[in-house]
């Protein structure tokens, strides 16, 4: 039987890779995001200094994921609205009757999102809640309550070094601020509670922290020059997706729970990718 990875947050960078990973791997995907075609505009969405509609769609990576001999489903889905998180759950059962896998990847990334802690909008903490709590629990509960049916699975949710530490320097000179940091650190406390009570059911569960990569997102976010500022310490987005495919097809992987795994140095003490 062939397994099913469902996979959100696809249509670019460490989604899209992840997709990939996965399809080379022999699972069938499904796959969601915002953007179905190139060049969708969104409101809070993401944009390059120009203004223009960062590159990438969900049309375009399941065309990639089908020339790997794959199925791809593509499911719309906006975290910020609970209906299109829970549809996009039905009509992923309702095409494959289940899931294997589910890559908690797809999160808030509006242009308010590190504003200073005085310049915090309270309608922007308002949209990390439904981002980062109310729509990954969501998903996570309708996605693992099939797995459960079937006897198993693995939930993988992606956080960040900023839901776990303080910023290295204040939001607006390079640092996170609160909003993104109160995101995160619920994103990381999801993987625990699931191994927790859920582990003796058949469910692993994992925390990844896929440290510094190098996406379009990261480039609209702290341009170019910071791209290259920070290259010494990144990564690219295929080596979050290898890790996470190991994580979620190697039994050695169960020993990693309940803790956070730290992508890039992970990588290299497991060999997981060439460096």
């Amino acid at each position: 039987m062939t397994k099913v990875a469902f996979v959100t947050g696809a249509s670019r960078g460490i989604g899209r890779e992840t997709a990939l990973a996965f399809a080379r791997a022999g699972f069938d995907l499904a796959i969601s995001a915002r953007s179905l075609e190139e060049g969708e505009h969104h409101l809070h969405g993401l944009r390059n200094p120009d203004g223009s509609a960062l590159p990438g769609s969900l049309n375009a990576t399941a065309a990639a994921i089908r020339t790997l001999g794959r199925r791809a489903l593509v499911v719309p889905m906006d975290v910020l609205d609970s209906a299109s998180v829970l549809a996009a759950s039905q009509a992923v059962f309702a095409e494959y009757g289940r899931v294997d896998v589910l890559i908690n990847n797809a999160i808030y990334q509006g242009s308010d999102l590190n504003a200073p802690f005085m310049a915090l909008a309270p309608d922007t903490l308002e949209r990390v809640f439904q981002g980062y709590v109310m729509g990954p629990f969501l998903l996570t509960r309708a996605v693992v309550s099939g797995m459960l049916a079937q006897g198993g699975g693995v939930v993988i949710n992606v956080t960040s070094g900023a839901g776990e530490s303080d910023p290295p320097v204040a939001a607006g000179k390079g640092g996170w601020g609160y909003a993104y940091g109160a995101g995160k650190a619920a994103v990381s406390r999801l993987s625990g509670i699931l191994s927790v009570e859920l582990g003796e059911q058949g469910i692993r569960a994992y925390t990844l922290n896929p440290g510094v990569v190098t996406t379009d997102a990261l480039r609209a976010t702290v341009g170019e020059q910071g791209v290259i500022a920070l290259r010494a310490g990144s990564a690219p987005p295929h080596v979050p997706a290898a890790v996470m495919l190991w994580l979620a097809t190697q039994e050695a992987a169960v020993d990693h729970q309940r803790k956070t795994v730290h992508c890039q140095p992970f990588a290299r003490e497991q060999r997981i990718v060439e460096w």
